[in-house]
């Protein structure tokens, strides 16, 4: 598998790719939501890569693909590395499609069934993809505990994250 670096914006890429997939493999399942479709949102230069979300009828997830050879740490197919971003650590799966190559992806929603329009789940996403760019406000009565006098910050889960921003 050779890497494939995007020195362009891969918005059309993804939509695309994604889009195959709807059509191919995803096309009987029965979790497809028929409310929605295939959209890469706000993809944006972070730490040298590539950084969007995709929304799809079967999931939401934030998207990596790589911006230069330099900073790309490959993974592999279905396998796992966390990434740190100001809102914390989180999980993402390599992955491999023909029109990206090697990209990692990190699931906030699946099955999409939460949600009832498109206009929706892309506010969503992209309240998602500001929330993981932000660091939390630490709030005294919930997210620090006191140990010995020394603050210890509780990480978010995705839940936890997502809930979070919510607020």
């Amino acid at each position: 598998m050779t890497l494939r670096v995007h020195t362009n914006n891969p918005e059309e890429a993804v939509a695309a790719a994604f889009f195959r997939v709807q059509q191919t493999s995803m096309a009987d399942v029965p979790i497809l939501n028929p409310a929605l479709s295939v959209e890469a949102i706000d993809f944006r230069h972070w730490q040298g890569n590539w950084l969007g979300m995709v929304v799809t009828p079967w999931c939401m997830s934030l998207t990596l693909l790589p911006g230069n050879a330099q900073g790309w740490i490959s993974v592999g197919v279905n396998k796992r590395r966390f990434i740190k971003f100001p809102a914390g650590d989180f999980a993402f799966l390599g992955g491999h499609e023909e029109e990206l190559g090697e990209y990692q992806s990190c699931s906030l929603f699946s099955p999409m069934n939460k949600f009832s329009n498109q206009f929706e789940a892309v506010q969503t996403a992209r309240a998602a993809l500001i929330g993981l760019l932000t660091a939390p406000v630490v709030k005294a009565d919930s997210t620090v505990e006191q140990v010995d006098r020394k603050p210890v910050t509780r990480k978010l889960s995705r839940r936890g994250f997502l809930a979070f921003h919510k607020s």
